[in-house]
């Protein structure tokens, strides 16, 4: 099974307790830039975090959302970030990510993180849409101040139209 995060108002600990719980392996970070203002989610002090609680961290660039797209978002025009990332996901970048996902997906239970709490309203979504596809299987969305997934897919499409992307 798949599973996305966001650690959107989450403190280091309770998100890495999630992810524990969850018993992942490998956390995927598809910001376009592995840096936070909140303490303990830039690159450095997440993976070592991660490291301490062994769980790997790879960074996937080339699966980030980039500025115009997150600028788009938070302006809320959602067709134009949808438009953007959709862009981003052509390119042969993010084509071969999405491969070497899946092929870590097969043996490891990985997790997809970037900002946004809410799944529907970060490019995670779209990934993860990918993904599931490609894989023939369930997306579980974690919530980080339980255990309970946010919403699990039942492999269906769907986007809303609010909500911020990072």
């Amino acid at each position: 099974m798949l599973n996305t995060i966001g650690y959107e108002k989450a403190s280091p600990q309770n998100f890495l307790g999630t992810l524990q719980k969850a018993n992942i392996e490998i956390l995927i970070d598809i910001r376009d830039r592995a840096q936070s203002r909140r303490p303990g989610f830039s690159k450095t002090a997440l993976s070592e975090n991660l490291k301490n609680g062994g769980i790997a961290y790879l960074h996937f660039k080339s699966l980030g959302d980039p500025k115009d797209g997150r600028d788009a978002a938070r302006s809320g025009d959602f067709a134009t970030f949808r438009k953007i990332y959709r862009a981003v996901l052509k390119t042969d970048e993010a084509k071969s990510a999405i491969e070497e996902i899946s092929v870590l997906a097969a043996s490891k239970r990985i997790c997809l993180m970037c900002y946004e709490r809410d799944f529907t309203t970060c490019h995670r979504k779209l990934v993860s849409d990918i993904l599931e596809t490609k894989l023939g299987s369930k997306v579980r969305h974690l919530g980080v101040q339980s255990f309970e997934p946010i919403f699990e897919s039942k492999r269906r499409v769907c986007y809303s139209s609010e909500g911020a992307a990072a």
